[in-house]
């Protein structure tokens, strides 16, 4: 009989060490390996995002190379997937109809592979930041997922927000703090024919599938590109693009950061790129829409499309973030349009005199000049709004946050940056290029770099000069409470949360915009304190000028639906238009041209800030006397952006 083998006590403490040790490896690879996969993937994505595109990655951060970004500067074109037509514009080729989404469009199959990637994860697993970006993301891949089966039914050159107006914007504010940003600056500008040769392919690729747009749009597209590149201007040097360029060199030629030589070679290849590359892929862009003007089959809403109905609902719910259906929708726009004419109505029974409130009466406001409106909205909506939260000081990076996902643990660097103070951000207010008045908005924020928040920049557009209380208002709906501060806060706050990069890179919408709107609304009252207690009828006009925002903005939206969802003819339009005392013809038809050119835009603010008023509500009655609009804009400001559901399920109400 074998002998029976003997373990001494050493080998018994080292036999339960490693059973221990084994234990709470398995232990942390249950717990922890979702965590890292989930780490990888949002990281992949947000890498993969911004390498391809250079003008996204410097507007997303200033100091790329600390994040590891490097190569050349990319200005992303849009390339055929041989599936949409022979590309003539004739239409004489259309797509199979055996084949699947995945295979007519390659984004089909690349959202549905992150999906797939995705679903393997645990949300369960992960911590409650993580979890979070886990929701907004699965729905967010999921509503591309839906979009990418119409992929001939977006308008990047549409006329009033398409690429043809866009893209010198974001070149004239393309800042530059280094060398490189000047040089890659430059290679993007050589690549702007490439860029509008892809967007003209697709446009063709759109014809071919009798999906073009009308001629009447097509006419402003050509007009657009005459304007925007006006060749006497450029001929003369006297371009927005040669002057913005040279005042942004001058700057760093002042910081010491560039030679007069350097400068002086700069300031030639500008202009030799603009004449012999930018203005001639303008020129293309309108000679091609030229040809393809008349293609179109559809002067009016997206429900005379074949899937125009499908994509609409599509477009409602990814561009406004909003999960209500339609039916719902337009019941919560109708009660508060309705709710608005009541108010209105008796805000005049009330107060007669408001009739009589004299043009001289109304411009009389305490305040001129946007600077000393900015600092007035910023003083005085502190008992409402939080303060800042605490960054990093100015030059300080958190891409050690970040770190690039070849660290091959996968895991990210836990260590904080702990040199932090209060942060008040800079601004300056800027006019809109002359030549640009007639296609942009009356005002505009650009959103600034998530590393770099200390500098932005509010555009005013003096075409058609609002009166005090309208640029008061719209400062709101830009600066403070607005974009400005509602974009700055969050970004420091998801900064100092060590959330995944990926949340910064989710668009929403009706969250930006309905915050935007919902504030702007506050700011009319804050322009009747300004007036103080000697001015009450004027406050009181204040406030029906709120109201009649408002009606004007949710019946536009109502009109959306109608026109894109429900087939709304132009004389239906006008019809609507007339009982509402808009009775002027062309009046009536701008007002119709601009929804069908522009889907889901006017219920991007006027739903979204609707959601907002249902979410305030809400918290109201979850809070009861612990509620206070400063704690709601809180919580709104810590957990977006955000679609809306996402944001109730954050309240802990459906």
């Amino acid at each position: 009989m074998p002998s029976e083998k003997k373990f001494t006590r050493k080998q018994k403490i080292l036999c339960l060490a490693v059973l221990i040790l084994s234990g709470l490896f398995l232990l942390y690879y249950y717990l922890f390996s979702d965590s890292r996969k989930f780490t990888v993937l949002t990281r992949e994505l947000f890498y993969s995002e911004l390498s391809e595109n250079t003008l996204s990655l410097h507007y997303t951060l200033a100091y790329p190379e600390k994040w590891g970004f490097t190569g050349e500067a990319v200005l992303s074109s849009y390339e055929t997937d041989n599936t949409g037509g022979d590309g003539d514009g004739t239409g004489a080729d259309t797509p199979d109809e055996n084949l699947s989404p995945a295979d007519e469009n390659s984004d089909y199959a690349d959202i549905a592979e992150t999906l797939n990637r995705l679903s393997k994860i645990s949300r369960s697993r992960l911590n409650d930041s993580d979890a979070y970006t886990y929701d907004l993301l699965e729905r967010y891949l999921t509503l591309r997922l839906k979009g990418a089966s119409y992929p001939y039914y977006s308008e990047p050159l549409a006329p009033s927000s398409g690429m043809q107006s866009g893209l010198p914007v974001l070149l004239a504010d393309y800042t530059f703090r280094s060398e490189k940003d000047v040089t890659d600056y430059l290679h993007l500008l050589d690549q702007t024919d490439t860029y509008f040769e892809g967007l003209i392919q697709y446009e063709r690729e759109k014809s071919a599938n009798g999906l073009f747009m009308s001629e009447t749009s097509a006419e402003k597209i050509i007009k657009q590109c005459v304007d925007i590149m006006d060749k006497k201007a450029l001929s003369s040097g006297t371009h927005f693009l040669h002057d913005t360029f040279k005042e942004r060199l001058d700057l760093l030629a002042q910081n010491g950061a560039i030679t007069d030589i350097q400068k002086e070679h700069w300031i030639s290849e500008n202009d030799r790129l603009l004449t012999t590359v930018v203005a001639p892929a303008y020129e293309d862009v309108a000679d091609a829409f030229t040809v393809l003007s008349g293609t179109g089959v559809n002067t009016m809403g997206l429900s005379y499309f074949p899937d125009g109905r499908a994509y609409y609902e599509y477009l409602l719910a990814s561009t406004t973030g909003s999960s209500r259906s339609i039916p719902e929708i337009k019941a919560m726009l109708w009660n508060d349009f309705q709710q608005n004419i009541v108010a209105l109505v008796n805000l005049y029974n009330s107060c007669p005199e408001l009739t009589s409130v004299s043009g001289s009466s109304r411009d009389t406001f305490p305040l001129s000049s946007p600077e000393e409106m900015l600092e007035d909205l910023r003083n005085r909506i502190t008992d409402d709004f939080p303060d800042f939260p605490s960054a990093e000081k100015n030059g300080e990076s958190k891409s050690s946050l970040f770190p690039s996902v070849r660290k091959a643990s996968g895991q990210a660097d836990s260590t904080l940056i702990t040199n932090r103070e209060a942060f008040v951000p800079g601004y300056t207010v800027k006019s809109v290029s002359p030549s640009m008045e007639n296609y942009t908005s009356p005002a505009y924020y650009l959103t600034p770099p998530i590393d770099d928040m200390t500098n932005n920049v509010i555009y005013i557009n003096h075409k058609n000069s609002p009166d005090a209380l309208t640029l008061y208002t719209t400062l709101a709906h830009e600066g403070y409470p607005g974009h400005l501060y509602q974009t700055v806060y969050s970004q420091i706050y998801m900064n100092g949360q060590n959330v995944s990069p990926i949340r910064y890179l989710l668009h929403y919408g009706g969250y930006v915009e309905g915050w935007a709107l919902y504030v702007e609304n506050l700011s009319y009252v804050y322009a009747g304190q300004l007036l103080g207690k000697d001015r009450p009828l004027e406050a009181l006009w204040y406030e029906a000028c709120r109201l009649d925002r408002n009606l004007q903005l949710c019946l536009y939206s109502l009109l959306d639906i109608a026109i894109h969802y429900e087939g709304a003819t132009p004389k239906q339009v006008r019809a609507i238009l007339g009982k509402m005392g808009i009775t002027n013809a062309e009046t009536a038809s701008s007002i119709y041209q601009y929804i069908v050119e522009e889907p889901v835009n006017y219920p991007k603010y006027y739903l979204g800030f609707l959601e907002f008023l249902s979410l305030r509500d809400a918290a109201r009655q979850l809070w009861g006397e612990e509620f206070t609009l400063r704690r709601f804009h809180q919580f709104v400001l810590e957990n977006g952006p955000s679609d809306f559901q996402g944001l109730r399920e954050r309240l802990g109400v459906s």
